[in-house]
């Protein structure tokens, strides 16, 4: 019986819309989260909670064997430190070579689009530069056959026959 009273007192409440009682339930049914906005957020809470220990194991393991391995590491410094060294130039040829590799690779894919008429990226900057050292090439044809005409006619004027 008392569940039906208060039952009815909340009814009452979400019925009456005078008043500011009614006015902040409203408001709060109107922001109240949405069934996925909760679980986003336990998920959310979940995998930031997982992240956090395995960091902290993360850490502990590392800090762990530092002390554990640090003397031994120290005692064969003389042969890791060599070893390092030719272990970095060989990582670090084998990476240039690869990229060097992959960057061939791009061109030669970026120039078989290009000459079988795909337009690729930058293709206009391409069409455009041609065709400024056309027109500069063509200027520049111009101006040495005006000039060697030029020359020509200083030339003959300047020869004791003429």
């Amino acid at each position: 019986m008392a569940d039906r009273q208060s039952g009815s007192r909340t009814m009452a409440i979400f019925r009456d819309n005078s008043g500011v009682g009614s006015a902040l339930l409203r408001w709060i049914q109107e922001h109240a989260p949405t069934s996925s906005q909760v679980v986003g957020f336990f998920s959310l809470v979940i995998s930031a909670a997982i992240l956090l220990i395995l960091a902290g194991l993360t850490v502990s393991g590392a800090t762990l064997g530092l002390i554990v391995f640090g003397p031994l590491l120290l005692i064969t410094s003389p042969v890791w430190v060599p070893v390092g060294a030719v272990a970095f130039v060989l990582l670090a040829g084998a990476a240039s070579a690869v990229g060097a590799a992959v960057a061939a690779a791009a061109v030669a894919t970026w120039l078989y689009r290009y000459f079988t008429g795909r337009h690729p990226v930058g293709s206009d900057r391409i069409d455009f530069a041609r065709s400024r050292i056309v027109d500069t090439a063509s200027h520049v044809k111009d101006y040495a056959r005006e000039y060697g005409g030029y020359l020509q006619s200083r030339i003959k004027d300047a020869a004791p026959g003429a």
